[in-house]
């Protein structure tokens, strides 16, 4: 498992934020386990976790959440009680990010983004798979001289990598009354070959997307890069073809992974659909089903959840960041926000997030920056519901089932 591992199965960003309040009518109910079943030593490595609900004993499976901004960190596996399964402790000055199981060449695999504190923005780092004895396999970093980024590391039914990569750029924005030499961040999604490394897809925002439909102001210098359009996400859609987030630009894209050429726009500038709420159901201050989100998810029959933030660090166009499920016609062009999950504390997310639709069709969310996580039933009953205390947060969380060798 490597010196830094603590196994307790075996054995039996705003980074630096102040610390997270939990709300007055639930400190009574919190229960704070740090991997009790694992000892002294456990407690000293593994980030606590505050359960303020219990419940979900439903089989969906473990919770993999990467703790950072304390003063330990990494990837991390506990029980819907909050007993800590496994945690692989990381150097200082390095975090993990989108920590999770997926299958690779057939078999089930434990994947991460190892890397500096900033996830995105040119920052670096690799993306790693251990195996279910948490020996590593692999590591995939980006191609074409593109680093990684700790935003997305999803491999795809036939063992390729989707990964994000960014570079800073000089562009010429003069058409949009900007400077002519804007330094820009270009976002990247890159398909790689895993036991090669081999580039077998790539598209970039400058090459597709104009930079008018960013949402994000310009810096005042034109030495300042601009993150105009900031991919977080990309997964594959129930056709195989690619979902790009843009939290930038307020847009989800769906692009085609042979050509690169985008198929629809939800939200944003240059949306293809229009969008309308469903009964009780309500747009923000902008008239938009989503803002500054994360992690559009297909749900299947032209429906899909998207981590709504609703908050860049200002005020939000919504006073709470919240799970919304879109329904979308792809024959009259209309996208219908048709539920919304709140978050339960009534917080703002400022940054990170998800949401997954497990396999009993719960919903399992990590609030991102706000520092909770969540699992409600599909009429929207809380089940379950856990904070990292202190300045701990994780950019996503997951409930999955995992099965390590014995």
């Amino acid at each position: 498992m490597g010196d830094n591992a603590v196994s307790c199965r075996a054995a039996g960003s705003r980074r630096g934020k102040a610390p997270h309040a939990v709300a007055a009518a639930a400190v009574a109910a919190v229960i704070v386990l740090t991997g009790t079943a694992c000892g002294a030593s456990a407690r000293a490595k593994a980030p606590a976790v505050i359960v303020l609900k219990q419940g979900a004993n439903n089989g969906n499976g473990d919770i993999f959440i990467t703790p950072s901004g304390g003063s330990v960190s990494g990837p991390e596996i506990i029980s819907n009680t909050g007993k800590v399964i496994w945690f692989h402790r990381l150097p200082a000055h390095e975090l993990a990010a989108d920590f999770r199981t997926q299958s690779y060449l057939g078999k089930p695999v434990l994947t991460w983004w190892q890397g500096p504190p900033d996830l995105g923005a040119v920052s670096g780092g690799t993306d790693y798979i251990y195996d279910d004895r948490y020996q590593k396999i692999a590591e995939v970093k980006g191609g074409n001289g593109y680093s990684v980024d700790g935003q997305e590391f999803l491999m795809t039914p036939w063992n390729t990598a989707l990964i994000i990569a960014d570079t800073i750029t000089t562009a010429n924005l003069t058409s949009i009354g900007g400077p002519a030499d804007q330094k820009v961040v270009d976002s990247i999604v890159q398909e790689i070959d895993i036991s090669t490394g081999k580039v077998l897809f790539q598209w970039n925002a400058a090459g597709h997307v104009p930079y008018k439909d960013s949402e994000q102001p310009r810096p005042a210098s034109a030495a300042t890069p601009w993150n105009w359009f900031y991919i977080n996400a990309v997964h594959l859609d129930t056709d195989g073809d690619l979902l790009i987030n843009a939290r930038y630009a307020w847009a989800v894209y769906k692009v085609n992974l042979h050509t690169g050429n985008i198929m629809w726009v939800l939200g944003g500038k240059q949306s293809t659909f229009r969008i309308k709420a469903g009964p009780g159901q309500v747009l923000d201050n902008a008239a938009e089903v989503f803002a500054y989100q994360h992690d559009p998810e297909p749900i299947g029959n032209d429906e899909y959840t998207v981590f709504d933030d609703e908050s860049d660090g200002g005020s939000g166009l919504l006073p709470y960041s919240r799970v919304a499920t879109v329904r979308l016609d792809l024959a009259t062009k209309v996208a219908t926000l048709v539920k919304s999950t709140r978050q339960p504390e009534g917080l703002l997310a400022t940054e990170e997030g998800n949401a997954q639709t497990t396999r009993n069709g719960d919903l399992f969310v990590g609030w991102g920056d706000a520092a909770f996580i969540s699992e409600f039933s599909p009429t929207g009953q809380l089940l379950f519901n856990a904070q990292l205390p202190g300045v701990d947060i994780t950019y996503r969380a997951y409930r999955l089932p995992w099965h390590p060798a014995t």
